[in-house]
């Protein structure tokens, strides 16, 4: 799957704002879709770069030999999800933000774990 149908199917779970793929090296999106005036997704990739890049270098701190599965932030009427891809695809990460009030978090979640698994970057 190409990153421009991944974005689509992850705009299609319930209650998804915006979606990006984000090189967390470069902070640099590959692709975004949804956002707008709401959600800037630019800087949204810009920070959740920042996010990434600190629990990378925690992990490394603390000697903990794993990998991300994901990282949730919860706001009051948002989540904002991160997927960081596997290793073998560069430092990459898939972003959602979903509204809270119509998002079902964990079909949220196995949605970009299969995005994932079919993603060809």
């Amino acid at each position: 799957m190409n990153i421009e149908s991944a974005l689509k199917e992850a705009m299609a779970v319930d209650g998804t704002l915006g979606v990006a793929l984000v090189d967390y090296e470069s902070g640099m999106t590959l692709g975004t879709l949804g956002g707008g005036t709401e959600l800037d997704l630019e800087i949204a990739a810009a920070g959740n770069t920042e996010v990434v890049r600190a629990k990378a270098r925690t992990l490394a701190m603390l000697a903990i030999d794993d990998t991300i599965e994901d990282i949730l932030i919860t706001l009051g009427t948002q989540y904002h999800l991160i997927r960081p891809l596997s290793s073998s695809r560069g430092s990459l990460f898939l972003y959602l933000a979903l509204d809270r009030s119509r998002s079902n978090l964990a079909l949220a979640r196995h949605a970009l774990k299969r995005i994932e698994g079919v993603l060809e970057v």
